[in-house]
Order: structure tokens, then C-alpha cells, then sequence
């Protein structure tokens, strides 16, 4: 038995009649420090938004990168800071959890596709 494989490329994708969106997060911006128990909101540009979406309920899930930058997202996808909002929202407010003070962190907008912040900083309590 064999087996081949040929890299993907996902790129202009259609999904019966829709379309992928991953809307830009506008907030958090590089430079933004949040506190730990503090109410913050998440924000996104929808003025991309296509006809169609293939996902349209969202999650906000924090993340940071490692200093050295070879980490990738690592993303805590069991504790989503927020989820089962609309992306058409174009925002969701929700508590900062308790965690160690860091000025690497990023929020990842995950729905139809995904979409990452600047790197920010929260002040641990």
C-alpha cells in the first residue's frame, strides 16, 4: 500500500458560497497594558465582512510569544477569554484572568478563520 500527499494551499477559499473571513483586530494594540480582574474589550474591523460566512460565532483566546520569537502563538485554547459572540459584533468585553505579568502577550480572534493582535502587556495581580 502507498500513499502520496500534495501541500494545500488555502488561499481565496469558497465554501459552497462562502468565504473565508478573518476579521483584523483593532484592539489590543502593541503598546496596551491590561490589568488582571480588570473589564476589557476585544475589538475588530468588519467592514471586510463577505456575503457569506462560514463560521460566524467567535472566541477570543489569549496567547503569548516567546521572547526569542520561535514559540509560535501558544494559545490556552481550554480557557477562551470569551466565546459564542458574533464577529458582526465587532467587539466582546470580558474580565482579564489572573495570570503572570508579561508584555508578550496576544489575543487570537477565532471564528471563521483566525486573527492575532500585537503583542501587548498584562500586569499579573
Amino acid at each position: 500500500m502507498s500513499a502520496s500527499a500534495a501541500p494545500v494551499v488555502l488561499s481565496n477559499i469558497h465554501l459552497v458560497g462562502r468565504e473565508v473571513w478573518a476579521p483584523p483586530i483593532t484592539s489590543p494594540q502593541a503598546g496596551t497594558v491590561w490589568s488582571s480582574g480588570s473589564n476589557v474589550t476585544v475589538t475588530w474591523n468588519t467592514s471586510s465582512r463577505p456575503t457569506q460566512v462560514s463560521n460566524p460565532i467567535g472566541s477570543v483566546i489569549l496567547g503569548y510569544i516567546l521572547p526569542d520569537g520561535t514559540g509560535g502563538e501558544n494559545l490556552d485554547v481550554d480557557h477562551p477569554l470569551a466565546k459564542g459572540f458574533q464577529l458582526d459584533d465587532g467587539q466582546v468585553t470580558f474580565t482579564v484572568p489572573n495570570v503572570a505579568s508579561k508584555s508578550n502577550y496576544i489575543v487570537a480572534l477565532i471564528g471563521d478563520s483566525g486573527n492575532i493582535s500585537p503583542q501587548f502587556t498584562i500586569n499579573g495581580s
